[in-house]
């Protein structure tokens, strides 16, 4: 039987959403505002991913430090207990965010902080997607994170391997995609960090998926803010690499921003 609906099926704010599947209940995971339980990253449930109903928040709020601001939740399922990857600042300044992870034995939490960062030695580091490779059935964290020490400048993304309590990781993490386009420029001259960059490129956002052997990474990438903004993807024959987007000089390949108040085709097959 076919569902009707129309979008959208939630129309209140939930940014970088994230869908959960655990049974037969679909789990999702936003960015907004705390709700009246003072907790961050609002949950719903959902039977059918149509109808959803709002649960509160998600995580228990850092203490000690406070937190500032948290973004972009991801969760993942393992031996029972649910693992909430997320990004948190410390100060009212965006450049102090770092990767953070929480558990809980409730897919709708509340997930307790395990009391440390994740990549402290990273610096600005959001975008957390964890992916549990069935191949070798290890677990991996895509994250984005900045590159200023080499042209071109800007945030990119990267991979590490996660150890096995999910607290730690293994090894060295390696890139899987920088900016190599125009239309993945997020500011010309912006003032961050004390300097002005004359072009801060941008590409966040990413998902990982597995099909016939080869891995793909789907991200986000430009300035979220403008019409520009749009879906690439880069392809590997391992999680961590090394991962090849010949796509981006054509443009955002998956899917391309669509201009305020118009809408119209913008999702194109991968080859």
């Amino acid at each position: 039987m076919t569902m009707k609906y129309c979008n959208p099926v939630y129309p209140h704010d939930f940014a970088d959403p994230f869908v959960l599947k655990t049974g037969d209940l679909y789990y999702a995971f936003g960015t907004s505002a705390p709700g009246s339980d003072g907790r961050p990253f609002p949950v719903l449930r959902s039977t059918d991913l149509v109808h959803w109903i709002p649960l509160g928040g998600a995580l228990t709020p850092l203490s000690n430090p406070i937190a500032h601001s948290y973004w972009a939740p991801e969760v993942i399922e393992r031996q029972g207990s649910f693992y909430l990857f997320y990004s948190a600042s410390t100060s009212t300044s965006d450049e102090h965010h770092r990767l953070r992870v929480a558990r809980s034995d409730n897919p709708a939490g509340p997930y307790k902080d395990c009391g440390r960062s994740l990549l402290p030695n990273i610096g600005f580091s959001i975008d957390a997607s964890p992916f549990h490779d069935v191949a070798t059935d290890k677990y991996f964290l895509y994250f984005a994170n900045d590159f200023e020490t080499s042209e071109p400048h800007g945030t990119g993304i990267s991979v590490v391997e996660l150890a096995d309590d999910f607290l730690s990781v293994v090894g060295e993490p390696q890139t899987v995609v920088r900016a190599l386009a125009d239309w993945q420029i997020y500011e010309r001259n912006r003032n961050y960090k004390g300097r002005v960059w004359e072009r801060w490129h941008c590409v966040e956002g990413p998902s990982v998926v597995f099909r016939d052997g080869q891995y793909y990474c789907f991200y986000s990438g430009g300035a979220w803010h403008g019409t520009e903004y749009g879906v690439g993807y880069a392809v590997a024959s391992h999680p961590l690499g090394p991962w090849r987007d010949d796509f981006a000089a054509h443009g955002p390949v998956v899917l391309k921003g669509i201009p305020e108040g118009s809408w119209g085709p913008g999702i194109t097959a991968l080859p």
